[in-house]
């Protein structure tokens, strides 16, 4: 009976992305921009339904990697430099976040690269406590490599595909918006991310264990 419910969450989660996923493939500000980002959409999927199958990971843990990708799909869809959080917060507070901070830039891009290490920690440590052989200082030390090696990976893959495309295209995928340390800040943010996620996930660990 758990199992069955777990499944039907798992599977309302994915039917929920697949509509949200359509929904947002048409008409997107960049189509180019939109297929290059959405390689990574048609290589994780199916890692994650085949890890799902496999382990048994918690509805946190799921729900956290379902949310990354509701963001990265979003970002895809009006590319990550041009995301309209602005507006949207014009619209409904009445002044826009950018004015609010004192920010020059979209910032939309460094919230998914942190998220990525914070919503991704879960997930990770699940897999690594479920697959043994580790301490669980051993755990978290091996999930925040594994974030801050997979977030390098992607800055030189979007490095590579900026200089294979060039022009506008590059331009859209790269989205350092003029800022020569971006991957050096989007890597940290990855790392922060995921030392958050390890702390919450260390207290929520110990929490459980007291009950």
């Amino acid at each position: 009976m758990i199992r069955a419910a777990y499944t039907r969450y798992a599977l309302t989660l994915l039917s929920l992305f697949g509509v949200y996923w359509v929904a947002l493939a048409i008409a997107p500000l960049h189509r180019n921009d939109w297929l290059l980002e959405n390689v990574l959409v048609v290589l994780a999927l199916p890692i994650m339904i085949m890890g799902w199958r496999r382990y048994q990971f918690s509805r946190t843990a799921i729900t956290a990697l379902w949310l990354f990708m509701l963001l990265h799909v979003l970002g895809s869809h009006y590319t990550y430099a041009q995301v309209p959080y602005d507006r949207w917060s014009e619209q409904l507070f009445g002044h826009t976040m950018n004015s609010l901070f004192g920010w020059q830039r979209n910032h939309f891009d460094r919230l998914v690269h942190y998220l990525f290490g914070f919503l991704f920690i879960p997930v990770l440590c699940e897999w690594l406590a479920q697959a043994g052989g580790m301490t669980r200082r051993w755990q978290y030390t091996f999930a925040i490599s594994l974030i801050m090696a997979i977030s390098g990976l992607y800055e030189i893959i979007e490095w590579i595909a900026a200089a294979l495309f060039g022009g506008d295209l590059g331009q859209a995928y790269l989205g350092t918006q003029g800022d020569i340390w971006d991957a050096q800040k989007d890597m940290a943010l990855a790392g922060v991310g995921a030392l958050t996620g390890t702390l919450i996930h260390s207290l929520r660990f110990t929490l459980i264990r007291k009950k």
